[in-house]
């Protein structure tokens, strides 16, 4: 909080009182922009996952392995966002929304299959618990006093750690490593939950100076991303934990 202080003293021609109305509106479209996200990601993945001849696209309707097109849509978000992250600033604020939309898409696809694996009743009770859990992590991250910024290359390397497991574990198919990378990925998405909170609140001071419309209403959109992905990933990860197969 000191460090967001001293970044909002030093937003020169500014006051305090239109920084913290800045703040405030930019936060309210980062969880905004999110949400709509959300309920994108929700409909595909419910559309796909709870029919049949849809989800047979994608996998083997006996043994819900991915075929061809299965293994594309799964990798497919996990390239949007590098291509996202390179073309950020060649592309307008209204074309990275409709790109953040498209991968909302993509990602309800890549996810669908959980419709056929877990009872709908433990996916909303998931999702719920995660709004909570995700709500008050945020709040923490937006609201404490201490600097998190020293977590976020612990939290990267964890995250990098598990993605490299997760992809070998998909020809290992270890329960005991599946277990592990689910406990350490609760972990580390609630970590980042916090940590991107804090660091989308202190990006927006730095730059208030600075009043740049076209990079607040990218930045908007890529903190979107970021807790997208966190609200995603941490949903996903406790549902290996609380969901109830069917």
């Amino acid at each position: 909080m000191a460090e967001f202080d001293t970044m909002r003293a030093r937003a020169g021609g500014i006051s305090a009182a239109q920084i913290d109305e800045g703040l405030r509106a930019h936060m309210n479209k980062v969880y905004g922009t999110m949400s709509v996200g959300l309920l994108v990601t929700a409909g595909a993945a419910w559309g796909i996952g709870t029919s049949p001849a849809m989800l047979a696209i994608f996998r083997d309707p006996a043994t819900l392995q991915p075929n061809i097109l299965g293994w594309a849509v799964m990798f497919a978000p996990l390239l949007m966002v590098f291509a996202f992250g390179a073309m950020i600033n060649r592309i307008s604020a209204a074309g990275a929304q409709l790109f953040f939309y498209a991968f909302s898409a993509v990602m309800g696809i890549s996810i669908s299959w959980i419709f056929s694996v877990f009872t709908g009743i433990s996916i909303v009770q998931t999702f719920l618990i995660t709004a909570i859990a995700f709500a008050g992590l945020s709040l923490y991250g937006y609201t404490t006093k201490k600097n998190l910024s020293g977590l976020g290359t612990f939290l990267m390397m964890g995250l990098i750690g598990i993605i490299v497991a997760s992809i070998v574990n998909i020809f290992l198919a270890s329960s005991a490593l599946h277990f592990v990378i689910s406990v350490l990925g609760v972990l580390i998405f609630a970590g980042l939950t916090a940590y991107d909170t804090q660091s989308i609140k202190n990006e927006y001071v730095e730059h208030a100076r600075h009043m740049d419309e076209e990079w607040l209403g990218k930045s908007a959109i890529m903190g979107a991303l970021r807790l997208y992905l966190d609200f995603i990933n941490l949903f996903m990860f406790l549902l290996q934990f609380l969901g109830n197969r069917n």
